[in-house]
């Protein structure tokens, strides 16, 4: 079952009695938890109505046992058990006779009513070396019918996410920095949740949002400096681009990296000098065709670069990045007097 699927049972009223909940996505899961808490017990019901435990402190027989007791004090109760995963014998093999797969069973085929139980797991992803592991939590888990995967945000869902987000906060983000702050934070949706929210703070709805905001604002925003920079040294910007390495150096950036997204820029100008190409939608159909994924506001960057540089002076940037990767790689005295020496190389 998708979130998606679990907020149109919410908003039908036809939610089950037990569910669990599986998958490292945060924002998804909070909106889920949030919708079924106000959907399900009303206000006056929801101190005495959500309970909560934990598997790190409870067994599952005990929170079974709270599920199957009915309460004095509210009709209607929500149990949230979070932990999900602690449930589950180390090393040893997951059987029926286990008390806690038992008890599920049992109370699966005979549930309270007007009791939801939610079991929550977000530490095992759905690939990679957690694949077993969430292979022998749903075999723990197995009674529960309704199982909900919360997957992370893809690139795309991630930019309509934060789109929809500036414009509930009433933010002024110009689409090539709001996918700068969608790439800078790796697409982690409850990270831009926080970050659109700072920044709507920050500018008060006034003013657009530029590049120097969110290196100012978000953690981890050096590699929007480094997109930044990559612009700047598009348009030929000098002083704007000694700016911004000034920005890097004193943040510590690993200065390699930069060059990498540089020369990445290059090749893709080149690339569309060479074939030709003359607007950003050809070139993201041409990247498409070679397996490269290409954002427009990449691509737009990309020809940023295209329209003020010629094929040959590409050519010549290219050679440069690769002596100062070079330089880089020989360990120089100064690594800013190479990237230096690089930035007034490429604003000639």
């Amino acid at each position: 079952m998708t979130p998606l699927q679990l907020l149109t049972q919410i908003k039908n009223g036809t939610l089950a009695p037990l569910y669990l909940f599986t998958g490292p996505e945060m924002y998804r899961r909070r909106v889920c938890r949030k919708q079924m808490v106000e959907k399900f017990l009303p206000e006056e019901l929801r101190e005495e109505g959500y309970v909560r435990f934990d598997l790190d402190e409870v067994s599952v027989r005990d929170v079974i046992d709270d599920a199957s007791s009915f309460s004095l004090f509210t009709p209607k109760r929500l149990l949230w058990v979070s932990g999900a995963e602690g449930a589950i014998p180390r090393g040893g093999t997951i059987n029926d006779d286990d008390p806690g797969v038992a008890a599920l069973a049992a109370y699966a085929k005979n549930p309270t009513p007007d009791v939801i139980v939610v079991f929550d797991c977000h530490r095992f992803s759905f690939d990679g070396d957690d694949k077993t592991k969430m292979e022998r939590l749903r075999k723990y888990y197995a009674a529960i019918p309704n199982v909900v995967e919360f997957t992370m945000y893809s690139d795309d869902e991630a930019r309509k996410l934060a789109a929809d987000l500036a414009k509930r906060s009433g933010l002024n983000i110009p689409p090539a920095v709001l996918e700068s702050l969608v790439e800078s934070l790796g697409a982690d949706a409850t990270r831009l949740a926080n970050e659109i929210e700072k920044l709507a703070l920050f500018t008060g709805g006034k003013r657009a949002v530029t590049e120097e905001d969110i290196a100012s604002l978000t953690p981890d925003a050096r590699a929007t400096t480094i997109f930044a920079l990559v612009n700047a040294l598009g348009r030929r910007d000098r002083a704007g681009s000694l700016d911004l390495l000034e920005t890097l150096v004193r943040d510590g950036e690993y200065l390699p990296l930069a060059l990498t997204f540089l020369a990445t820029q290059f090749r893709f100008a080149l690339i569309a000098k060479e074939e030709g190409l003359k607007t950003t939608q050809q070139l993201q159909a041409h990247c498409a065709r070679i397996g490269v994924g290409m954002w427009p506001s990449r691509a737009q960057q990309v020809f940023t670069t295209v329209n003020a540089f010629s094929r040959k002076q590409i050519e010549q940037a290219l050679t440069g990045l690769y002596r100062a990767d070079r330089d880089l790689r020989d360990r120089p005295a100064d690594e800013r007097i190479v990237i230096e020496t690089l930035v007034f190389s490429l604003t000639r």
